[in-house]
């Protein structure tokens, strides 16, 4: 039998401190166009990644909760979301991730806690093996390790981002794939930008190295897990162990699906915070 081995985030701890910060936003100018950065807060920097195709509204609530707790929060925004400049064509992984070394740096240099959320933790790792002096550790929020995922939650995740389909068809999808049942599935159908979903998935695709896939292990490494997460289903610590490396450590966040951020902010940062603080 499979040995489950996980810090579990108590449901007493419900919140976090959440002194309002306020949110700078940034211009930073890249020899390929502008990226739009937001930040807030004072001490340790904590980097937030979001998923395929969205943008750093995600976070809207969970980064206040880690400003609050003493972390300096920063947020670029991806490629053709906000004030950012499109991907390029022919980009890869490496060069988004270049573009979050570039916001580490405009910071005076980090080093960062640098957290990606689903398909970020491949930009995330990405940095990690280019610019590892910038990371201080690594953090990947329902992240897919693998790459063996149900032919009809990767038809309703494509689905989810497909503008043209009704709100209600939208919604199912989002449900099958990305929420916990009983959970507002509905916050996600605003936010989506297919477009550049198309353009991260093209980035990915032609990232053809694979060293990168084990460079977080150079790291402390923390992975959390959604427990009923349809996509990317709860490694076993055993697991991650085999495939990032001996310091990694898991938390699992009960009544959430791969949305993770929307669905549990406060167990997330919890986790963040508790990672960020036994760094020091």
């Amino acid at each position: 039998m499979r040995r489950r081995m996980a810090l579990m985030v108590p449901a007493i701890l419900a919140s976090l401190p959440r002194e309002a910060a306020a949110v700078e936003r940034k211009r930073l100018e890249r020899g390929s166009g502008v990226i739009e950065v937001l930040a807030e807060g004072r001490g340790p920097l904590l980097v937030l990644l979001p998923s395929l195709g969205r943008g750093q509204e995600d976070f809207d609530d969970l980064a206040p909760r880690l400003s609050g707790a003493g972390l300096r929060v920063l947020r670029p925004e991806p490629r053709g979301i906000g004030g950012s400049s499109p991907l390029p064509a022919g980009a890869t992984l490496h060069d988004m991730a270049a573009d979050v070394a570039a916001a580490i740096e405009a910071e005076g240099g980090g080093p960062a806690i640098v957290a990606g959320h689903a398909a970020g933790n491949w930009v995330a790792r990405v940095l990690a093996h280019d610019r590892p002096e910038l990371v201080r550790a690594v953090a990947l929020l329902a992240a897919v390790t693998g790459t063996d995922i149900d032919p009809e939650i990767r038809r309703s995740i494509t689905a989810s981002f497909t503008l043209t389909l009704s709100d209600e068809e939208r919604l199912s999808h989002l449900r099958r794939a990305y929420f916990a049942p009983g959970n507002d599935a509905s916050v996600w159908l605003p936010g989506w930008h297919p477009e550049v979903s198309m353009a991260q998935r093209a980035a990915a695709a032609a990232t053809t190295d694979k060293a990168w896939l084990r460079a977080a292990e150079r790291h402390p490494l923390l992975y959390v897990a959604a427990a009923e997460d349809a996509i990317a289903a709860p490694p076993s610590l055993e697991e991650l162990r085999a495939s990032l490396g001996p310091r990694v450590t898991r938390v699992v966040v009960e009544r959430a699906g791969h949305a993770l951020v929307p669905e549990r902010p406060a167990a997330v940062a919890e986790a963040l915070v508790a990672f960020a603080r036994g760094l020091a």
